[in-house]
């Protein structure tokens, strides 16, 4: 069976210090089926310059306004061509060299999804741990009605499955595609594996306020009005106890 073809995209603005280690975690993967895209918007830095570099390792790229992350992961939507489409943004970085040959050298059958683990690290590179959310050994919709359980950076599915992102969402349209995602099939494999790096970033209040307002919305919407009451409350428990110890 041939090989899929991987579209791996990164979303960047004003990311000259993150971009190069996101660049080189995928130009220097052993797997070699991939269509790698870069949507920069208009940064004002010398992130373009940075792409430059690097114009023979990239399939597409496009330096230009745009509405926001989600808004550019879009465009790559629309200009992938690949099997599988896998968002790595400025920043984060895919966890090894060895990651993408691992998961689909040996793959008899695929999958729509594949899915694994994701660490947390700063801006030395310094790993500071798994996630707060852990993946689901069997990762299916249901499974986020408590929360993002699977990071969006360690989340591969098939690209004619994936759809665009909802743009009345500014901070969770990724809540809300990764459900959308796997509404779509049952067809999800758990690669057991760590697969990518997620860099830590500070949230400011006012951003914590308007994610909250929105999941709850997404989640509303997936699961009803009083499920998702329900389910927030077991959220919100889970927050303070974190936030506590």
């Amino acid at each position: 069976m041939p090989k899929p073809t991987i579209s791996i995209v990164t979303v960047v603005y004003n990311g000259e210090k993150l971009l190069e280690k996101t660049i080189l975690s995928i130009v220097n993967q052993s797997y070699k089926n991939i269509e790698y895209l870069v949507v920069n918007g208009a940064s004002t830095d010398d992130t373009h310059q940075l792409m430059q570099t690097y114009a023979d390792k990239i399939s597409y790229q496009v330096s230009e306004p745009d509405a926001g992350i989600y808004h550019a992961m879009n465009k790559a939507l629309r200009a992938a061509t690949g099997d599988f489409v896998w968002f790595i943004n400025a920043g984060d970085q895919i966890y090894s060299p060895d990651t993408l040959t691992q998961i689909f050298d040996n793959e008899h059958s695929l999958a729509d999804i594949y899915y694994g683990e994701a660490v947390v690290i700063n801006q030395n590179d310094e790993v500071l741990g798994y996630r707060k959310h852990r993946p689901p050994a069997a990762l299916h919709a249901r499974s986020l009605r408590r929360g993002m359980v699977v990071s969006h950076q360690a989340f591969i599915v098939r690209r004619s499955l994936a759809p665009l992102y909802d743009l009345q969402y500014r901070i969770c349209a990724d809540v809300d595609w990764v459900i959308n995602c796997l509404n779509a099939t049952k067809n999800v494999r758990n690669t057991n594996a760590v697969l990518a790096k997620f860099l830590e970033a500070g949230v400011s209040q006012k951003k914590y306020r308007l994610a909250w307002q929105e999941r709850y919305n997404v989640l509303k919407k997936h699961y009803g009005v009083a499920a998702n009451l329900y389910n927030h409350f077991f959220i919100a428990l889970n927050y303070l106890a974190k936030k506590r110890f």
